[in-house]
């Protein structure tokens, strides 16, 4: 058990979007050792198949087990709303996706009564992931959804500010403002990066969860149960790696993680 407590935990994204995640693990855990993949050949997921997202986390999913983590967190919505419980079955370690921690926190904070918007990539708002998750929290509460499949793209590029995403959050979100809905969750974690737009395009009445920091205490709260939290002494390390050139994932990780990614390294995973 002293051997498994000082394993890192591991955190797959189609990209940079769950650089979010990690921050806030890092902030919640800084013990902790992690390891980050971006699998940055196929990004984006949520334009995908349920089908081809699930084969592509099994795939990232083996490479960071062979890395010897002792759990892992899909920080990305596409991959927890469609191959969460694949995952969960495959593998002999916990794995924690990012909707249920994400639907927690927004019916923490929505006004009794008041409806929840969610907006996520195609695939996450087809696959009704938060719409279960949001009913089986506060049945017959109002949900209201939206896909927003370029906002990926976008924070991709870093196109994080001024006229393109103005108007695509315009043109999604529109529907979206004066207080109605009073609660709007962010359901992908490239999102975040897109808040300063989101929030202009819905006003100030309407608040903006992320799942990020809701994720990270269901991490610390599942390794506390399973005796896995880090040591006291411990001296935590994180390594990157991607499945494309790592030089825009370096360029543009920064912004999402808060902090200098010093080096990113390039990886096949099995089944490439």
């Amino acid at each position: 058990m002293e051997s498994d407590r000082q394993r890192p935990i591991g955190v797959f994204d189609s990209g940079l979007g769950g650089l979010t995640v990690l921050k806030a693990l890092e902030a919640q855990l800084p013990r902790e050792s992690t390891i980050y993949l971006g699998d940055t050949a196929r990004v984006p997921y949520g334009s995908k198949s349920a089908a081809a997202v699930t084969r592509f986390s099994l795939r990232n999913a083996a490479f960071l087990r062979e890395q010897g983590i002792k759990l892992l967190v899909v920080a990305c919505n596409t991959a927890s709303a469609t191959a969460l419980e694949t995952l969960q079955a495959e593998l002999d370690i916990p794995v924690l996706g990012v909707i249920e921690p994400g639907a927690a926190a927004a019916v923490a904070q929505a006004p009794e009564g008041g409806t929840v918007a969610v907006i996520g990539t195609t695939a996450t708002i087809r696959s009704g992931a938060y719409q279960r998750a949001l009913e089986a929290l506060r049945p017959g509460g109002r949900v209201e959804v939206q896909a927003c499949p370029l906002f990926v793209p976008l924070a991709e590029e870093g196109w994080l500010e001024g006229p393109v995403p103005e108007q695509i959050a315009e043109r999604y979100l529109s529907g979206f403002r004066d207080g109605q809905p009073r609660t709007l969750v962010l359901g992908c974690t490239h999102y975040p990066l897109l808040s300063k737009v989101i929030r202009a395009t819905v006003g100030p009445r309407v608040q903006l969860v992320d799942a990020a920091a809701a994720t990270a205490e269901a991490t610390r709260a599942l390794l506390a149960s399973r005796g896995l939290l880090a040591d006291g002494d411990a001296t935590p390390a994180s390594r990157f790696y991607v499945t494309d050139v790592p030089g825009r994932f370096s360029e543009l990780g920064g912004a999402f993680l808060g902090r200098a990614i010093p080096h990113v390294e390039q990886v096949t995973v099995e089944g490439d």
